[in-house]
């Protein structure tokens, strides 16, 4: 890992996450009348655990008993509150208000992440 990736920490990852899982969301709403389809969301804290340096770790495969990786970490199947007659588990107002969360948090991660550079580049200077 070089410095600028020690120096912005984990916040950049973090927006790539945040914005994967805005994709995710918009999906969601874009196939709310799609009979059968199946609406997913993405578990932050596990991807963000997955990916930060810290996580804890297991000394010996007894300790405790490790899941297989999916292909998209922390991409997960929403359970539906109410279910439908076509097997489409999307509920729009339910979707539209983790959507409206999500651009919140990103907007919040990237201020972090803006932030983060403005004080690498008062840094550089010198201010």
């Amino acid at each position: 890992m070089n410095t600028i990736d020690k120096a912005l920490g984990i916040s950049a990852q973090a927006l790539g996450m945040r914005s994967r899982r805005m994709e995710v969301l918009s999906q969601n709403i874009a196939n709310a009348d799609t009979p059968n389809f199946k609406a997913r969301d993405i578990k932050f804290g596990h991807v963000l655990q997955s990916v930060a340096d810290n996580g804890l770790r297991a000394t010996a495969s007894s300790h405790f008993s490790v899941a297989e990786e999916s292909p998209t970490p922390g991409v997960m199947y929403r359970v539906p509150f109410n279910n439908s007659f076509d097997g489409n588990t999307v509920e729009l107002n339910i979707e539209q208000a983790q959507y409206g969360q999500a651009a919140a948090e990103y907007q919040a991660t990237l201020n972090i992440l803006e932030n983060r550079v403005n004080g690498l580049k008062r840094a550089l200077r010198g201010d």
